[in-house]
C-alpha cells in the first residue's frame, strides 16, 4: 500500500473545508463559539490551520531552560523550519502522538529542521526528561511549568498535544490542535521548506 503525503494543496482544501463547515454551523452560536470554529477546533481532533505567508504574524519569541538542563531561544534557529509540540507526561494523546512525532524527525532531519519540545505544567523536569526519553524525544524540550508558552506562541496552541510549523523566518506557518500524524507532519515541515527554495 502506497503512503500518500498531504500537498500544500490538498491541505489548504482541507482547512478550506473544515472553516466553511464552522461557518454554516455556526449560525446561533456565541461569538466565541465561532471563533473557536473558526480556528479549526479547540478540542484537540487532529484539526490544522495553515497561514499564507502574507497571513503569518511576527515571529514567534519562545525561549526558556529545557528539561536536559540547557537553554533554547527560538531566535537561534531563523533560516531553519521549526516544529514546536507542545506535550506532557500526565497526557494520553500525547503518548498516543509520540511515535508519529519520532518518524517524523527521522524523516525530515538535516540542517534546514528543528524540533522542539514544549513540556507544558510538567510537575518537574526530571519527570518530563524521563518521559521524554522514554518516548524518543531526541530534540530539546523547554520547561513550561507556568503556561507561559500559550502566550510565547501567540495563543494558537491551546490544547495537549499542539504542533506549531514555524518558517525560516520563524513565524506560524500551520498549526495541529490534538495530535498530529507523521504523514501530516513531514508534508507540512516539506511545503514550508518549498516556500523558500
Amino acid at each position: 500500500m502506497k503512503t500518500v503525503r498531504p500537498t500544500r494543496r490538498t491541505l489548504l482544501a482541507s482547512a478550506s473545508a473544515l472553516v466553511l463547515a464552522g461557518t454554516l454551523a455556526a449560525c446561533g452560536e456565541s461569538a466565541a463559539e465561532k471563533a473557536a470554529k473558526e480556528v479549526g477546533s479547540r478540542n484537540g481532533d487532529g484539526s490544522m490551520t495553515l497561514f499564507e505567508p502574507a497571513e503569518r504574524g511576527a515571529p514567534v519569541e519562545l525561549a526558556g531552560e529545557t528539561i536536559q538542563g540547557k537553554t533554547w531561544d527560538s531566535a537561534d534557529e531563523r533560516g531553519k523550519v521549526v516544529v514546536v509540540n507542545l506535550w506532557a507526561s500526565w497526557c494520553g494523546p500525547c503518548a498516543k502522538e509520540a511515535p508519529h512525532l519520532v518518524e517524523a524527525h527521522e524523516e525530515t532531519k538535516g540542517p534546514d529542521v528543528a524540533f522542539v519540545g514544549i513540556n507544558y505544567r510538567e510537575s518537574s523536569k526530571e519527570t518530563g526528561r524521563a518521559q521524554g526519553e522514554e518516548w524518543g524525544f531526541v530534540w530539546p524540550s523547554v520547561y513550561d511549568k507556568s503556561g507561559q508558552s500559550a502566550i510565547d506562541m501567540q495563543g494558537k496552541m491551546t490544547t495537549q498535544p499542539s504542533t506549531a510549523v514555524l518558517d525560516r523566518e520563524g513565524r506560524i506557518a500551520a498549526v495541529v490542535l490534538g495530535p498530529v500524524t507523521t504523514s501530516t507532519l513531514v508534508g507540512v515541515v516539506e511545503d514550508t521548506l518549498a516556500e523558500s527554495a
